[in-house]
C-alpha cells in the first residue's frame, strides 16, 4: 500500500467516510439521478472477484433487467481501476445493476470512479449486502460479526455509520449464538427473529424452536414457553442472569458500554428490581459518582 493510502486511512478515513462514497444521497430520485463520471462499454467492467455474495435470484435480476430497459440505469455503479487489467474497471457497488444491464444487452453504463484499496473494497461488499432488503437475520447478522472481526468495528461505529441502533445490531449478534438447526429455521423463515431472540434464553433452544414451529407459537406465546422452560428445570432456584429476557439483558449491555463499568439488572416485575454497577477502581467510583451528581 502507497504511504499516500495509508495516509489517508491514518487520518481518519472510516466507515461513515466509506459510506459517504458509495451512498446515494437521501435527496436523489428517480427524476434526478446522480450524475455519472462518465459511461464505459459494459466489456470493460468486471465483478469483484472477492466479493461475498455468490447467489443473485435469477427472477429478481430478470425484474431489474426490466426496469432498466425501461428506464435505463438510474443511479450509477460505483467502481474502481481494475488492479489486474489496464483499461478497466472493477466493481465497488452494483453487480446485479451490471449483471441486469447485461441481461437487457446494455452496451454502456454509467459509473462512478472512486479510489479504494483491497480492504476497503472488501468492506464496502459487505455493508452493501448487509443493506440489501432481502437478507434473513442471519444473513444480516453474519455481515455485522464479519465488519466487527475482519475490520475491528464496533458495536457503537457500525449503529452510526449505518442508523441503526446499537440494541438492533447487538439483538441480531446474539443470533449467532444458537445452533446451527435453528438458524437454519430462521433463514427459512420457519421461525422470526423475535422468536430466535425469545430461544436463546432456553436450555434446549432447538428442541423449543421444533415445538414452536410444529405449533406455530406466537412471539410471546414463545416467550412464556422459554420461561416456564425455565422454570421446570431449575425448579424453585434463585433467578440467575441467563435466565433474563432479551430485552433486559441488552440493556445492561449498553449500560455497560455507555458507563464501562459492569452493570446487572435484577428486575422483578410490578414489584420493582434492583440496579448494580459494579467499579474496579476508585477513579471509576468517582467518574460514576460524578455522572450521578451532574444529572441532578
Amino acid at each position: 500500500m502507497s504511504d499516500k493510502r495509508m495516509e489517508r486511512r491514518g487520518l481518519g478515513r472510516g466507515l461513515s467516510a466509506l459510506m459517504a462514497d458509495v451512498a446515494q444521497p437521501a435527496t436523489e430520485t428517480p427524476d434526478a439521478p446522480r450524475r455519472p463520471d462518465m459511461r464505459v462499454p459494459i466489456e470493460r467492467v468486471e465483478p469483484n472477484p472477492n466479493q461475498p455474495r455468490r447467489d443473485f435470484a435469477e427472477d429478481a435480476l430478470a425484474e431489474l433487467a426490466d426496469s432498466i430497459r425501461e428506464k435505463g440505469i438510474i443511479q450509477p455503479l460505483i467502481v474502481r481501476n481494475n488492479p489486474r487489467k489496464s483499461d478497466s474497471y472493477e466493481i465497488v457497488a452494483g453487480e446485479r445493476r451490471w449483471r441486469a444491464a447485461q441481461m437487457a444487452q446494455l452496451h454502456e453504463v454509467p459509473v462512478l470512479i472512486r479510489e479504494f484499496d483491497d480492504t476497503e473494497v472488501l468492506e464496502i461488499a459487505i455493508i452493501e449486502n448487509i443493506q440489501r432488503a432481502d437478507l434473513n437475520p442471519v444473513e444480516e447478522a453474519m455481515g455485522y460479526r464479519q465488519l466487527m472481526d475482519r475490520f475491528g468495528h464496533t458495536q457503537e461505529k457500525l449503529a452510526a455509520a449505518l442508523s441503526k441502533s446499537r440494541s438492533y445490531i447487538a439483538n441480531l449478534l446474539r443470533l449467532l449464538s444458537l445452533p446451527a438447526d435453528v438458524q437454519t429455521w430462521l433463514r427459512e423463515g420457519k421461525l422470526t427473529a423475535g422468536h430466535a431472540r425469545a430461544l436463546i434464553t432456553s436450555d434446549d433452544p432447538t428442541a423449543l424452536a421444533r415445538h414452536v414451529i410444529a405449533r406455530g407459537l406466537s412471539v410471546r406465546e414463545t416467550e412464556q414457553l422459554a420461561r416456564k422452560d425455565k422454570g421446570a428445570t431449575r425448579d424453585a432456584a434463585p433467578r440467575r442472569r441467563s435466565e433474563k429476557d432479551a430485552d433486559t439483558r441488552v440493556l445492561e449491555q449498553d449500560l455497560s458500554a455507555n458507563l464501562g463499568m459492569a452493570v446487572v439488572i435484577d428486575h422483578q416485575g410490578h414489584d420493582g428490581g434492583r440496579l448494580t454497577i459494579s467499579y474496579k477502581t476508585l477513579e471509576q467510583l468517582d467518574e460514576l459518582c460524578q455522572l450521578l451528581a451532574g444529572g441532578r
